[in-house]
This record gives structure tokens, sequence and C-alpha cells, in this order.
């Protein structure tokens, strides 16, 4: 097998710690040619034997069915991409191709029933960082380390917590972990430049006055949790969450009219939220959406309540949330520019196509299938903006992983995301073949700026954590090889070993690898 396109120096150094069969991680920036590492590494694993690449979505897997064939000579005959749209039958014969593309949902449900054979010498787990919990990937993995294949996961980003990438490195079975960033020397040459802009707004007066009613119900319901055993100390839905497992848990009687409590005021706070991060549209758009629900008392006691009716008829006077006036100023500065603008809410993508249109801007929307969308859809509508039938994207999470835009402009953020995981996604498809920027929108003195601190908190702490365990991988290796030099040398006329000394030094090694923990790295 040949690779048309030459790798780079950082390519072909990283590749080189995993062909001695080391399980490995790779983190690379998106738009730095992960794919071609998987491809150096097949180049000499497929010599063994059939091999795969797995996605999380058919799109994702469908791009590494094109890059296959693009960038090497292996006959398309001879590599099959597999979803679950196949029927059964024919997907029987089509793991047995030389590669294997697919999701791993589909070689999962292909193992279970014996359809599919696990028989690969090398396995790429692409977006490795979804290979926790019940995830298809960690059974599979499970399956390549009981046959000995060589594993690799790729991802921009692990996640920022030990405890997260500790789930990842286990299940994966890694023992090698590399990583990249923009400021290493080997690929500062390659990286576009970026430029990250962080753009504030400031809440009006109308809006910060709509938010006092809120502000006075969720101090009541705080005050009423307290009372009955379980006092909130901070006004956050990642503490509400872990308050209700504690609420969960709990044996005391008071326990049903505290989660009752706990639902109005989570739902409270995600409102305030809205108002102050999105605006009244989405705000009305939310409250429709708990009308329309079962109504429970958590429920009725929040739509019932008469400040929210007043605050409810008072939206209509308002304008719309100062982002959006700042966003289509932005957009409408980069007329010859191609644009994604990520927004976080469903109910606010609509808002921001209208707007744009509105300003004559062409744009539409992406979004997935639980808004009723088609893959195909989907795929045309990704056909359009890169052919230039529209300027602006406005997409949903969906459009995070995976995306092939190589000619985007812009990335505008509506609003920083919490996860370090998504906000290095969202940057990462702009400057992908070209210099690019980076705007982020948040509006200043609400959970957008604790959000946006948090972002670049979880983004240093996972770069620290895995050039820590780079560090460790890089010293074992060089630790093993002047082992092996040093016998060599050594020891003239040393004897072989025995067939059970080997067996047994196989058994030490697997164990140590499914063994790994991130204390080893440290």
């Amino acid at each position: 097998m040949q690779i048309s396109l030459p790798p780079r120096a950082y390519q072909e150094n990283i590749t080189s710690t995993i062909l001695p069969n080391h399980n490995s991680l790779v983190v690379l920036p998106t738009g730095l040619g992960k794919t071609l590492i998987a491809l150096l590494v097949l180049k000499e694993k497929i010599k063994d034997g059939k091999c795969a690449f797995l996605a999380p979505t058919k799109p994702l897997a469908k791009q590494h069915l094109e890059t296959v064939l693009k960038l090497t000579d292996l006959p398309p005959e001879e590599v099959a991409l597999i979803s679950g749209e196949i029927s059964p039958k024919k997907r029987a014969e089509l793991w047995k191709k030389l590669l294997c593309i697919s999701t791993p949902q589909t070689l999962k449900n292909d193992i279970e029933s014996g359809r599919a054979a696990f028989d690969f010498a090398y396995i790429l787990f692409d977006e490795a960082h979804r290979a926790v919990g019940n995830y298809a990937y960690t059974f599979i993995a499970k399956k390549a380390n009981e046959k000995g294949a060589l594993i690799l996961g790729l991802t921009a980003s692990p996640g920022s917590e030990a405890k997260k990438i500790q789930e990842i490195v286990e299940a994966l079975f890694i023992s090698n972990v590399q990583i990249r960033t923009e400021e290493d020397e080997d690929v500062a040459p390659y990286v576009q430049k970026m430029k990250i802009s962080f753009i504030p707004v400031k809440l009006t007066q109308e809006l910060l006055s709509l938010k006092k009613p809120l502000d006075e119900m969720m101090k009541k319901e705080r005050e009423t949790l307290a009372k009955l055993g379980y006092p909130v100390r901070m006004n956050s839905k990642k503490e509400l969450l872990q308050l209700k497992t504690r609420i969960l848990l709990s044996k005391s009687p008071s326990k049903y009219g505290a989660l009752s409590h706990h639902s109005t005021l989570f739902n409270l706070t995600h409102l305030s939220e809205l108002l102050e991060t999105q605006g009244t549209r989405v705000f009305e758009h939310y409250v429709e959406k708990l009308k329309a629900r079962e109504e429970t008392k958590a429920i009725a006691r929040l739509l019932e309540n008469p400040l929210i009716s007043k605050l409810l008829s008072s939206l209509h006077l308002l304008s719309e949330h100062p982002k959006m006036g700042k966003l289509l100023e932005l957009v409408l500065e980069r007329k010859n520019e191609k644009i994604i603008v990520f927004v976080q809410y469903r109910d606010q993508i609509d808002e921001v196509v209208r707007e744009l249109k509105g300003k004559g801007v062409l744009a539409e929307r992406f979004v997935g299938k639980k808004d009723g969308v088609t893959r195909k859809e989907q795929e045309e509508t990704i056909n359009n903006f890169r052919e230039g039938a529209f300027q602006v994207l406005v997409a949903s999470s969906i459009g995070e992983e995976g995306l092939d835009i190589p000619a985007v402009d812009t990335v505008i953020f509506f609003e920083p995301i919490p996860s370090a995981i998504r906000t290095i996604q969202r940057r990462g498809r702009a400057g992908r073949a070209k210099a690019g920027s980076v705007l982020v929108l948040y509006t200043q003195n609400t959970k957008d700026e604790a959000y946006f601190w948090s972002a670049r908190r979880k983004e240093k702490n996972m770069k620290r954590i895995v050039k820590g365990m780079q560090e460790k991988s890089n010293e074992g290796r060089a630790e093993r090889q002047a082992k092996r030099e040093d016998g060599a040398s050594g020891k003239e006329g040393a004897r072989e070993k025995t067939d059970e000394e080997k067996r047994t030094t196989g058994i030490k090694r697997e164990r140590r690898i499914g063994q790994s923990r991130i204390s080893d790295f440290f």
C-alpha cells in the first residue's frame, strides 16, 4: 500500500511511537492531519491482515472512506463502508474486506450476532474521547485487546479532568500517549494563523429588570430546600445536578417534596440563564415547552406564580438580546467571508437564521435528526455551503465534530460553552486551510462569563495532563530501548527464551497495558 500525500515530520515521529505495536492515544488539533497518521499505521499493519476504521457517525465514516480512496492505492473493492442501513446478509460479506470502515455500534451489533468475526490486525477509534461508559468503543476495544489487535485512538481533546482521561486510557488499553499543540516546534510551521477575540456585550437595563422576579423566585426555592435539609451553596446547574443525586440517595421523609422544589429551582435557573445569555424569544419558547409538558407540582408552582405571568406580559415590549445586534454587525462586516455561527440552543438557531436573512445575508441552519432533518438533507446543506450557495452556516452542536469544511474564514460562538472538548472542536472549524478567526460573544457578569473562564481553565488542564502522560510514555520507551541494546551487546551466546517464557512475558505485558493508570504517567 502506498500513500500519495507525503507526511510531515511530526506525523512520522508520532507514527514511529505507535508501530512497535503500542496501543496509542494521539491528541492533535483539528486540521493537522490525524487521519494521515492513521493511514501511516495502516500502511504497515495491513500487511498483517484485515484492519478497521471506526467513526461515531456515518458522515464521519464516509469521510474516512473518501480519504482512503483518495490518498492510498488500496483497491476500492477491498474497502467497505458498513452501516446499519445495509442488510445484515450483505454486511456479513463486507466484514471480510481488507479495510472495513464503520460506525462502532454497527460493528458491535454484528460481533454480538456473529455476522462479524473480530480478526483485525489494527483498529482505529476516531473521536476517541467517546470511549467512555457503555459506548460501543469500549466493547470493541476490549475485543481488540483480547485478540492482540493494535489500537489507535485519535481526538482533538480527550477532556480536561484526570478521571475522564483515565477512563479513556483504560477503555482503549493505552500504553503510549502523544500530543501536539499549536505551540510545539514541529507543528507550528503548519498551523494557520488564527485570531481569537472575545467580544463582551452588556445586558440591557430592560433585561436586568426582568431578571429580578426570577431572582426572587429562585431565592425562595433555595430557602425552601435549605429548610428541608438540602442547602444550595451556588446557583449553578452543575451543583443542582449534584444536589439531585444527593436527594435521590436520601432516605429522609422530605425527599419527594425536595425533589419537587429542586425541579422548580432548576427550571428557574435555566430560564434565568436564557434571559441573560439568549434573549426574550428563546425564554418564551422554553416557557411554552413547560406548558406543553404533563403538569406536575413543580411546573405548576412555576407557571402559576404571578411574577412569571407579569414577566411574560412584558416580553413583547422588549428588544432582542444585545448579542443578536452584535452578531449581525460582525457578519455584515465580513461580506466576503464564509462563516459558521455555533449556537447552543435550537430555538435560537432559527432566530439567528431569521435575523440574518432579514439583513439580506444568505444563511441556513445545520441541525440534527432530533429536529426532523435527514442525513441526506444534512449532507446537501454542507455541500451547498462548501460550494458557496450561502455565506453563513448556523449550527448546533452537531457541527462541532468532523465537519469537512476546509475553507471557513470565521467561526462565531454565540455563547461560550464550559466544555473544553466542544470548545476545541468548534474553534477547529476555522483556519484549517488558511488564516482564520474565532469570535466569542459573551454577556458580561452572567453565566456566559463563568463558562468562558471554565473552558479556558479546562483546556489548560487537559494540555498539562496529556503532556505529562506523553513525557512518561517517551521515557518508558527510551528505557526499554536501552535495555534491549544492553542485552544485545552484553550477553554473547545468551540462550533463546523458551516458548513458556515468551508466553509468560506476553501475559505480563498485556496485564500491564490493561492496568495503566494516570498515576503511572507522573
